[in-house]
């Protein structure tokens, strides 16, 4: 089997980066948040081999001497070393930017021996960084890239990522009456893509990406020319299946979800990834329409997703306006699904007694 490789940075990634740059005294060094449990478990639990790889720049020149470098350095490995992270290899380039080094990341001049390797997996392969070339290096590497940043990618959420694996689906459904595709990522930042030719149907769509969390992409075309009913039945349908090959077996899963108030309404909806289809639907509206969107269809739509995605669903909704009660039910059920599908790697196992979901 081909080995996969973890190519890591060291300043912003393993210890926070000062403002000038330079970690050339103690005093500076502090470490991420998260990065000793998170690593220690990567380490223990993957097959990964884990390479440093990181630009100094004019390491070795009077701007940075190396007395000032290799103690700081040293510690920072020895720490890790104490608590079972190791580095197979570690890579240091000392070029200034304006040298146009191919040593210098993203530049790939010290990973040339990774490089048209059988022994690798690069494809399998990721670079976590905290810059724009950590995911340079990772294109140009041909494999994949974890960026820490502020919108959610964390070590912990890397940990789980690189152990649990990415929870990603795709599904096209065409009939003689629509054409769906729908993409999903689990744990995305809930970045948002969605066109089905009903403007408010996208509006309560984005919802459950936005406050899910999930990366979500839905392009429909359907016979809007006959009426609504095919677009979001089928839409309902597609996006079910995808949350179910998304979810793969489920094992670290809560599985469980629920509830939250919007204005003048109060929305409940209780999930299970149980496996068993179930629909109860407590909410009535007395508009006919709420923008293109018929309100007789909100609970076909709900029934759909809920055979589709094979989970239990009940939602309750109470209040006078009647967008408040049809959107704060979207973005309740977009909650639930953030619960329900939120990962314990500490516990990765089927969340029943029955052993099977």
């Amino acid at each position: 089997m081909k080995q996969r490789l973890l190519f890591i940075d060291r300043d912003g990634t393993l210890i926070e980066e000062p403002a000038d740059e330079q970690i050339d005294s103690f005093e500076k060094l502090k470490f991420t948040r998260g990065v000793f449990n998170s690593l220690a478990f990567i380490r223990q639990h993957t097959d990964f081999r884990f390479v440093m790889v990181s630009n100094q720049d004019g390491l070795g020149t009077d701007s940075f001497p190396e007395d000032t470098f290799w103690p700081v350095h040293n510690f920072i490995i020895q720490t890790l070393e104490s608590e079972g992270i190791t580095f197979d290899e570690q890579l240091i380039d000392r070029h200034f930017p304006e040298d146009n080094s191919p040593m210098r990341k993203p530049g790939t001049g010290m990973l040339c021996h990774y490089i048209d390797n059988p022994e690798f997996d690069l494809e399998n392969s990721y670079v976590i960084g905290d810059r724009d070339t950590d995911r340079q290096l990772a294109e140009n590497l041909g494999c994949k890239a974890l960026i820490l940043d502020n919108e959610g990618m964390d070590w912990h959420r890397i940990a789980e990522l690189l152990f649990a694996g990415e929870r990603t689906a795709e599904v096209h459904r065409t009939t003689h009456e629509t054409d769906i595709l729908v993409k999903l990522n689990l744990d995305g930042n809930g970045h948002c893509d969605i066109n089905t030719g009903l403007g408010f149907f996208d509006h309560m769509l984005e919802q459950i990406g936005r406050h899910g969390m999930m990366d979500l992409t839905i392009h429909a075309k359907g016979d809007l020319h006959v009426d609504e009913h095919h677009t979001i039945e089928d839409t309902a349908l597609a996006l079910g299946e995808c949350l179910n090959k998304a979810l793969g077996d489920k094992r670290g899963i809560e599985r469980y979800g629920f509830a939250l108030p919007m204005d003048d309404c109060l929305c409940q909806v209780a999930l299970d990834f149980g496996g068993r289809p179930w629909l109860i639907w407590n909410a009535e509206f007395h508009r006919e329409r709420i923008g293109e969107m018929p309100t007789e269809m909100f609970l076909h739509f709900f029934k759909s997703l809920s055979d589709a995605a094979r989970m239990n669903l009940n939602i309750q909704a109470t209040g006078e306006n009647e967008h408040h009660k049809i959107e704060g039910i979207f973005k309740a059920l977009a909650r639930a699904l953030r619960m329900a599908v939120r990962r314990d790697i500490q516990h990765f196992q089927l969340p029943s007694t029955k052993g099977t979901l």
